[in-house]
């Protein structure tokens, strides 16, 4: 039974059609897979689908009646973001029900009843935590599993949207995630999936809804197609999934020497990155991975060990320093730390080149104008001009400016942490390909921090594993998934 559909839904933001003359309905007791490319408009279809935005052209029918015209019908989605969006300070229980009023409780909440009643929830989507903690003392596994649960826990829903659920989550949250949605698949409600995760949509999905430059482009059951499918209707074009993407030219010049470096989460680990190579860092979430490299980059403290870069002492614990003399580190978590999301894509560039955009009194327009535009060009970013906020860019987009930002700073070595994280698998290959790049014609070194093994492998020319902060092993390009997979989870140690 349609419990949610869009009928030809038009979205117009100044230059751009976001959605053009869409159809698209969700059914009970289903699993509805949907995906596209960065800039396809899953964004802008989630945003009609909840009430946030208001489409131009169209009609969003809940239970067969029209919610632009009855707002309070948009409760019977329940919407999980990509992006943990918890309250840290407050407890575990005080963040699965709130809005109170949504979850039923009414009038004095009383502290107790509240974590007497968590107790079942945090029990049936396995989160190993109490009541009573603080948010921002559980594991970002926790907090992306709590986030899903909150959104089950309003009485009225009938609909829960997923926007790229298991980012955050290992290998075993993410198992217990599938478990849990089929349960509330059997409960009759309809689950909308929205992943660029190929493997995941097979694993878990009934259906599959593929949308490209704001139009839907196919339909299908899952168990009717395969991968290449749907990459062609996804990109219109075909991939080739076993091309690699490591660096031809890497010198046996030493470019970093790191020794026996211990920190927080990470214990005595020593690596060496040569001048043009791709290094590869591979592990759960939690093993120290981040960790070492902000470490290096001087943002956490280092309790022993040395760093060399280019052979000469590097000074630990100075952010600038570090930026100043050619280390700069792309953090995972690109909306909250890699952007400056209410500023325009020229504003966001020009803040790591201010010392060469001056002139005069102040910074040169002119000269912003051309380092934005010769960015937006090099690295094919895609977007009307340069004025346009950048938290208005898809992620693969957002991440092609940081990468032409960094540039400006003349960097000896580049630390890609999760850079694909929630990118298409067509953009995936173009980042793939700006990294080569970089190593082969810049001989920049570059370091990537990636959780999905198939990147590690399609990438880097040495990978190193860790597991619990310590390093479990090093291997070449042409190494066993399953050995590195066997030193990641502990089983070489």
């Amino acid at each position: 039974m349609k419990v949610l559909e869009a009928q030809n839904i038009t979205k117009l933001f100044p230059g751009v059609v976001a959605l053009d003359s869409v159809d698209v309905s969700f059914d009970t007791g289903e699993i509805h897979c949907v995906i596209g490319e960065n800039g396809a408009g899953k964004s802008t279809l989630i945003k009609c689908l909840t009430g946030v935005y208001e489409p131009e052209e169209g009609q969003v029918l809940i239970g067969g009646e029209d919610a632009l015209k009855n707002k309070v019908l948009f409760d019977k989605v329940a919407y999980v973001p990509q992006e943990i969006d918890l309250f840290g300070y407050m407890s575990v229980a005080e963040n699965l029900f709130l809005p109170y009023e949504k979850s039923g409780l009414k009038g004095i909440v009383n502290q107790k009843e509240l974590e007497k009643k968590a107790v079942p929830l945090l029990e049936k989507f396995r989160i190993p935590v109490k009541p009573d903690e603080l948010v921002k003392d559980i594991s970002v596994s926790a907090q992306q599993l709590l986030q899903i649960a909150r959104a089950t826990v309003h009485e009225d829903y009938e609909v829960l949207m997923l926007d790229e659920p298991t980012t955050s989550l290992t290998t075993s949250d993410t198992q217990i995630l599938f478990d849990i949605v089929k349960e509330i698949k059997a409960e009759n409600k309809a689950i909308i999936f929205i992943s660029h995760k190929l493997e995941e949509i097979f694993a878990l999905g009934d259906v599959l809804t593929v949308f490209r430059n704001g139009k839907k482009v196919a339909y299908s059951k899952l168990e009717e197609i395969d991968i290449p499918w749907v990459i062609r209707q996804m990109t219109g074009r075909e991939l080739d999934q076993e091309q690699v993407f490591y660096s031809d030219k890497v010198s046996e010049e030493v470019l970093l020497e790191v020794e026996s470096l211990t920190g927080e989460r990470f214990t005595d680990v020593s690596f060496t990155l040569k001048k043009g190579e791709i290094l590869g860092f591979s592990g759960l979430v939690g093993a120290g991975r981040s960790e070492l490299m902000q470490a290096i980059f001087g943002y956490l403290p280092v309790y022993s060990g040395s760093v060399k870069l280019d052979g000469e002492d590097w000074k630990l614990g100075d952010t600038n320093y570090s930026v100043n003399h050619g280390f700069i580190y792309l953090p995972e978590e690109r909306k909250k730390q890699g952007i400056l999301p209410v500023l325009s894509i020229r504003e966001n560039i020009s803040v790591s080149a201010l010392k060469d955009l001056t002139s005069g009194l102040g910074i040169s327009k002119k000269k912003e104008n051309e380092l934005a535009g010769r960015i937006i060009d090099t690295y094919d970013v895609k977007t009307p001009d340069a004025e346009k906020e950048i938290q208005f860019l898809s992620g693969g987009n957002q991440q092609k400016v940081i990468i032409g930002r960094s540039m400006c700073c003349s960097p000896k070595v580049l630390v890609f942490d999760e850079p694909t994280k929630g990118i298409d698998v067509g953009t995936k290959a173009e980042i793939y390909r700006l990294m080569k790049e970089l190593a082969e014609e810049k001989g920049i070194g570059i370091i990537l921090i990636s959780s999905e093994m198939e990147e590690i492998k399609k990438c880097s020319n040495r990978i190193i594993a860790l597991y619990e902060g310590k390093k479990a092993g090093e291997y070449d390009a042409e190494a066993d998934k399953e050995a590195i997979l066997s030193a990641i989870i502990g089983v070489n140690s």
